[in-house]
């Protein structure tokens, strides 16, 4: 498990259903994180290769493998009122009458048209990420790609361009503990862990997703699990993608057909249900199982999922 702290003065997490007035999620989605780890990552194509302890791998197909929980909280939210440029030949007649003009008044102005948006802000945000996948080289190589990010492809940011971040704290990596608190790290690995199942309840004063697919490492549950017990706004949440025609352009930033899951956006309050704890900052963690099939692409729920536990039994760092 790597736990990541993170800090963004502001922030937008649109909700992509809206428009005119553009919706923020509280916490960025699943969707944003990946996005977010492609950056760290260095991943401009999905077939990339790096070695990872001698072993060659796709960096892609290791991410899909990945289990995230997102929590975070802000201090505030504001309302800006911007300009948005279209830069069609239809916009640009509606706003200069021919296509040839760009004088509007007198005055020379940019081509296209342009619409007024009201854009919903964050301020002073917080978020709590953790990563856990089934290969500790794999999150060993996150971490060092965040503490020197010269892999990356752009200034790291969630969100928009602009939402630049500062990365208050990368965590070692350490092991999942089951519901008894032991220790499923290898035998040369003997330092304690701060993750367990139990059960907390209390008002955690931050935002999470509870996905509907919930990895813990443990082997069993004794109550219900936060999915079905939590309170919270239901969601297909966006996660993984893929880009139209991208085999022939070559152009990452391509239209992009998303994969979703179901999952609720809970507002901290948290009673009667079992969950991984972080003893630490204490914290619910609710790793999303994407699961290694996809098979929730567009809200399909697969047959034969438990939303509780993930069918593995492996070991997750």
């Amino acid at each position: 498990m790597l736990r990541l702290r993170i800090y963004q003065p502001q922030a937008h997490y649109r909700v992509p259903f809206t428009y005119q007035r553009r919706h923020t999620y509280p916490i960025p989605p699943y969707s944003t994180v990946i996005g977010f780890l492609c950056n760290v990552l260095g991943i401009d194509d999905p077939k990339k290769q790096e070695n990872l302890r001698d072993e060659p791998v796709i960096l892609y197909d290791e991410l899909k493998k990945i289990k995230i929980s997102i929590a975070g909280s802000f201090e505030s939210k504001t309302t800006e009122y911007v300009w948005f440029r279209n830069l069609s030949t239809a916009s640009h007649i509606r706003r200069f009458g021919y296509a040839e003009n760009r004088s509007v008044g007198g005055h020379v102005e940019h081509i296209g048209g342009q619409s007024p948006v009201s854009m919903d802000i964050l301020n002073e945000v917080r978020l709590v990420i953790y990563l856990a996948h089934e290969k500790k080289a794999f999150l060993e190589h996150i971490r060092s790609s965040l503490e020197n990010p010269v892999r990356r492809l752009e200034v790291l940011h969630l969100g928009r361009a602009e939402d630049w971040i500062v990365i208050e704290e990368v965590s070692e990596v350490s092991a999942l503990s089951n519901t008894e608190g032991k220790s499923q790290m290898q035998e040369e690995e003997k330092s304690e862990s701060n993750f367990r199942v139990q059960r907390v309840d209390a008002n955690f004063r931050h935002f999470f997703w509870i996905p509907e697919r919930i990895f813990t490492g443990a082997s069993e549950s004794t109550e219900a699990d936060p999915y079905t017990k939590a309170q919270g706004l239901l969601y297909n949440v966006p996660t993984f993608w893929t880009v139209v025609d991208y085999e022939q352009t070559l152009n990452r930033h391509g239209q992009r057909v998303f994969e979703y899951i179901r999952a609720k956006l809970n507002d901290g309050l948290i009673t009667g249900c079992r969950f991984l704890y972080d003893e630490k900052l204490g914290l619910p963690i609710f790793l999303a199982d994407f699961g290694a099939d996809h098979k929730q692409n567009m809200g399909e729920d697969p047959s034969g999922s438990k939303p509780f536990l993930s069918d593995e039994r492996q070991s997750h760092e």
